[in-house]
């Protein structure tokens, strides 16, 4: 086995998997390693995997399964994330051709763990338990320019029944004021016009530390202070921990984005104590008009399980008022699937996967109606766009409003990472179509003095 020189890392799941790449592949080149441009080129292949969704799971499985049948040796191949912390080293002994398993708090040891391999041509595994917050976020290697992930706080406290994130991700460890704002003023000072400060709970953040007398809402105060800072976005919220001080930190502070992903899961109270969510519907809905009375403007995503299990069509109609009464602006949607180790693993899944399937199509196609509603009265107004990139054909640049709707409108490369103020015309699926303000005045003006 040799030294390697190329790597590549596939990510699978949510933005954290995504910021863990970002830092392990800035670790790789610190250490002399380059991208490489596909899985089949890399002398190191990393899969950094999720475990929240059963496709998932079985997509990196199945990859792994075939790499094994066609397994070059002198290829290093390695698994990390939440599945690497279910399976830990059962994945050895399904695929022998697999030289490490590191866990989701042990990304820091990915270069010695690299090192072991190579001079004791042994597995290794790496899976503690808890997190200890030893990480250099300053190494991630962003291929974003414009965007950026921070992780403000890592691992779940709340245990719902269907969730495997506290057993792969561990109790919560907030990460240092002072380390959140320096990595924040370096990514502003380089050009960063958007920052997505990330947790399994953000609303937590600050609690395990309560010496810092910093929760999530003062530190937001710190962030919205540093000069130049455009836009700030946050995930995921638990209803349960969203605060007043909270929701007027969304309405005082100008860099803060009026977006809140504020996952409901369900409609039924029985239904949401069985999840363990610790929260009623009446006290969710209590909380959303708190909010909308506070930032009446705010946009709210959220989550949504149907066919949990006993989940009936009355309890499910539920789900639907709820969709219907709140009117969220994005909805992820999905069918139950019991994941390996959680509470709800022991109880009988009966609800028929036809029904389960049934109930999805009902409910995306609730949620389809509410949208584009909703993007039909955003027609003929201006909105600030931040602008990304071209789209795919590469004639119309991509971007999106404080909101998170995605917008394309004609303009040039000179555009991108630049906040231009676009008023929509119309809208294709789920994207706006605009134009900029004020170029149809400068046509007007380049035409007269012609």
């Amino acid at each position: 086995m040799h030294e390697p020189k190329t790597y590549f890392i596939r990510t699978y799941g949510c933005q954290m998997n995504e910021l863990d790449t970002e830092i392990m592949a800035g670790g790789l080149q610190k250490k002399g390693l380059t991208p490489a441009a596909d899985e089949e080129s890399a002398d190191l292949l990393i899969f950094n995997t999720c475990s929240i969704r059963d496709l998932a799971e079985r997509k990196v499985m199945g990859k792994l399964g075939r790499m094994g049948r066609a397994h070059k040796r002198h290829q290093i191949i390695g698994v990390t994330g939440c599945m690497a912390m279910a399976k830990k080293e059962s994945l050895f002994r399904k695929f022998p051709h697999l030289d490490f398993v590191i866990g989701t708090n042990n990304i820091t040891d990915l270069g010695p763990v690299l090192d072991e391999v190579l001079y004791t041509n042994k597995q290794i595994v790496k899976t503690d338990d808890r997190f200890e917050e030893n990480l250099d976020y300053l190494v991630a290697q962003r291929d974003n320019k414009i965007k950026a992930f921070v992780s403000i706080i890592r691992g779940c406290d709340k245990f719902c029944t269907y969730c495997v994130v506290p057993y792969t991700r561990g109790s919560e460890v907030s990460r240092p004021p002072a380390s959140i704002v320096e990595e924040c003023q370096k990514l502003v000072d380089a050009g960063y016009k958007e920052i997505t400060l990330l947790g399994q709970n953000v609303n937590s953040y600050g609690k395990d530390q309560p010496e810092w007398n910093c929760l999530f809402h003062d530190l937001l105060y710190q962030l919205d202070k540093i000069p130049g800072m455009e836009r700030i976005r946050f995930m995921t919220s638990h209803p349960i921990d969203i605060t007043r001080e909270l929701m007027e930190a969304i309405r005082d502070l100008p860099s803060l984005c009026e977006f809140v992903h504020f996952p409901i899961q369900a409609g039924s109270s029985r239904i949401l104590k069985k999840m363990h969510r610790i929260y009623t519907k009446e006290q969710y809905l209590e909380k959303v008009d708190m909010l909308r009375a506070i930032v009446p403007d705010v946009s709210l995503g959220t989550d949504i399980i149907v066919g949990f299990p006993t989940e009936t069509e009355a309890e499910f109609q539920e789900t639907c008022d709820v969709l219907k009464q709140i009117r969220y602006s994005l909805a992820f949607i999905f069918a139950y699937s019991p994941r390996k180790g959680t509470p709800a693993m022991r109880w009988k899944d009966d609800i028929p996967e036809e029904v389960k399937l049934d109930r999805l199509q009902r409910l995306t196609a609730i949620q389809d109606e509410i949208s584009n509603e909703e993007r039909a009265r955003m027609l003929g107004n201006t909105y600030e766009v931040l602008v990304e990139r071209f789209n795919k054909d590469g004639k119309m640049l991509k971007g999106r409003t404080r909101c998170w709707k995605k917008v394309i409108f004609e303009g040039e490369e000179s555009l991108i990472g630049s906040v231009q103020k676009i008023k929509v015309h119309s809208f294709s699926h789920e994207t706006l179509i605009g134009e900029r303000v004020g170029k149809r005045q400068q046509l007007l003006t380049l035409s007269n003095s012609i």
